[in-house]
């Protein structure tokens, strides 16, 4: 039996790796352990290792990795610490992480530094900020990549990566974005007190190059929204370095009828809310990523999403109020259209599984190698 050690600091992550974890979880040659740190443990963003929980996986751990002070070089070191001390209780065969934020960079660490095989989820993409750093750095300390599509793949093949290391499987939230289990409009509605006919979710988070102007670009965000007439789901930012002002900036419409906010969401019942929406506005990932692949519109505003894969459907604007409004008066006639199999089919969680039914990964050297490209 293979012990799989996931990792996970934040609702966003949890919601790609769900269906990874689920489907080992129920399959007898596997045994699976959850370490749960960051965003998870702090009551300000909703405490959402409820969420994890609420799943009844069988060994769930949780770590707190939150430092007094915002610097992300300290949350990497108290996590590597932690999670260190948990794999040697554990003593894992594979360390499952995923995407470009730092508990991902600490899970890459004390795997590759401990001779633990690790494996990537989403590598190979293009993002802005310090994310780009980040889910390099990782590429490179892994041994395994399950990356989303054939064009992170040669990213990857351009980063010396072997071909033999690599396996698409999709992006992972796909498996649950279209799921028959998902739950009615009508009961996330009723869940969450939201009465809103029509409404826009609003995801906005801070930009850590940019942490000294995000003060001002909250503001004039938030000025924006109130100068419409529409009616807005606002979801809190991550933990990254400038939350604070976005979070401070949202106290000008929390008593504003037209608002409703919350510090997390269940993701499948974000999903729902997305699905039904006029729109969503800010600069998530699932602007770029699940949006598009519901038809729905997204106002994309500045630089965080800046190399993501953008379709023509997506509205981008800089951070000036003037623009964000112009971007809000155009996006109920913006013409749209569904994404096709650009992250995969819905299948991830099959093919994640069959890789690891295969020889081949076992097989996979400890020792890294680079594979030069001939130009």
């Amino acid at each position: 039996m293979k012990k799989i050690l996931f990792l996970t600091g934040t609702r966003a992550d949890f919601g790609k790796i769900k269906s990874l974890i689920s489907i080992l979880e129920n399959n007898q040659e596997f045994e699976v352990f959850v370490f749960v740190t960051g965003m998870h443990l702090q009551k300000e963003y909703g405490y959402t290792l409820i969420e994890i929980e609420r799943c009844n996986f069988k060994n769930v751990y949780a770590f707190e990795n939150h430092t007094d002070e915002t610097t992300m070089d300290l949350t990497l070191a108290k996590t590597i610490e932690g999670f260190s001390a948990y794999c040697k209780i554990v003593q894992p065969d594979l360390i499952v992480i995923h995407g470009d934020r730092v508990e991902t960079l600490a899970g890459a660490i004390v795997g590759s530094l401990n001779n633990i095989l690790v494996a990537h989820i989403e590598g190979g993409e293009l993002s802005g900020t310090v994310d780009e750093l980040i889910r390099h750095s990782v590429t490179k300390l892994s041994h395994i990549h399950f990356v989303s599509n054939d064009e992170a793949a040669k990213r990857l093949l351009q980063m010396g990566e072997m071909q033999s290391s690599i396996f698409t499987i999709g992006s992972p939230d796909i498996d649950i974005m279209f799921s028959n289990n998902l739950p009615t409009i009508e009961n996330v509605k009723q869940y969450y007190e939201i009465d809103f006919d029509e409404y826009a979710i609003v995801m906005f988070h801070p930009v850590t190059t940019e942490a000294e102007q995000m003060h001002q670009y909250a503001e004039d965000f938030v000025e924006s929204l109130l100068k419409t007439n529409g009616n807005f789901v606002v979801i809190y930012p991550n933990n990254d370095l400038g939350s604070k002002y976005i979070i401070d900036a949202y106290q000008k419409i929390k008593d504003n009828s037209r608002f409703r906010i919350f510090p997390s969401l269940r993701f499948e019942y974000f999903l729902v809310l997305l699905k039904n929406a006029k729109f969503i506005i800010g600069n998530s990932s699932a602007g770029i990523r699940e949006a598009p692949y519901y038809g729905i519109p997204t106002i994309n505003i500045g630089t965080r999403q800046q190399n993501r894969t953008l379709n023509a459907d997506i509205i981008n604007v800089d951070y000036q109020k003037e623009n964000i409004l112009k971007a809000l008066e155009s996006v109920n006639s913006h013409k749209t259209f569904q994404v096709v199999n650009d992250f995969g089919k819905g299948e991830s969680a099959k093919l994640f599984l069959n890789s690891l039914f295969s020889e081949q990964i076992w097989e996979i050297n400890h020792q890294k190698e680079f594979k030069n490209i001939n130009f």
